[in-house]
């Protein structure tokens, strides 16, 4: 159930949004205007932020009006919306950025808003759709993040996901009073299984993927 923090907000959307793919838990569509308050409530929050790279500052509705504006107007960006399916609540964001169509290669980036939904799996089915989305539709072949070495729940959902570390830049990020590395991992389209997509776009078939 949502805590008091998050019950300000609507904790679900009455009925089903428009969603791009659909997986077993969580589905992912196209991000809303209409969430740009909930946006900016994650963004204010020092817990959501500190495992990705943004400055904890104070963000003002109208700052992710603009991100909102640049992000939808962007050509090497794609984005995404996640829900849980069952209740359609909008839980975090994810997509790709750095979009490189001639080398086939882009970053991925993932933020899980509420905290009541960490080490659910969501994270981890989530990135598994955008990276098919990735191989599958954008034909990509890389994918590749960077994860800093505190976030051991990051680590692991992206090596769940399909992600391998291939190295680290040491001490490259100062929190607090301490230094940390950045772990880079990557994901390649020969090895990943897709979930969801393949069997739409490949074999044609429509059904739900089965557990």
């Amino acid at each position: 159930m949502p805590n008091d923090e998050t019950s300000a907000y609507p904790a679900a959307t009455p009925e089903q949004p428009i969603v791009t793919i659909e997986g077993e838990r969580v589905a992912l569509g196209p991000l809303r205007r209409d969430l740009l308050p909930l946006y900016q409530r994650w963004m204010n929050d020092p817990a959501v932020v500190r495992t990705v790279w943004a400055s904890l500052r104070p963000l003002l509705l109208e700052d992710e009006q603009q991100w909102y504006d640049r992000k939808i107007g962007a050509t090497d960006t794609v984005l995404f919306q996640i829900y849980i399916r069952d209740v359609w609540r909008p839980i975090g964001n994810a997509g790709l950025l750095e979009l490189d169509h001639q080398h086939g290669v882009a970053e991925f980036g993932i933020l899980i808003g509420e905290k009541d939904c960490w080490d659910q799996g969501y994270g981890t089915e989530a990135t598994r759709l955008v990276l098919d989305y990735a191989f599958i539709v954008l034909g990509l072949h890389n994918v590749m993040l960077s994860v800093y070495d505190f976030n051991y729940r990051g680590v692991r959902a992206y090596e769940k996901a399909g992600f391998k570390v291939i190295g680290r830049r040491r001490q490259a990020l100062r929190l607090g009073h301490k230094r940390h590395d950045v772990i880079f991992m990557d994901a390649l389209a020969t090895e990943f299984e897709s979930p969801v997509l393949h069997r739409l776009y490949v074999e044609g078939r429509h059904e739900m993927p089965t557990t």
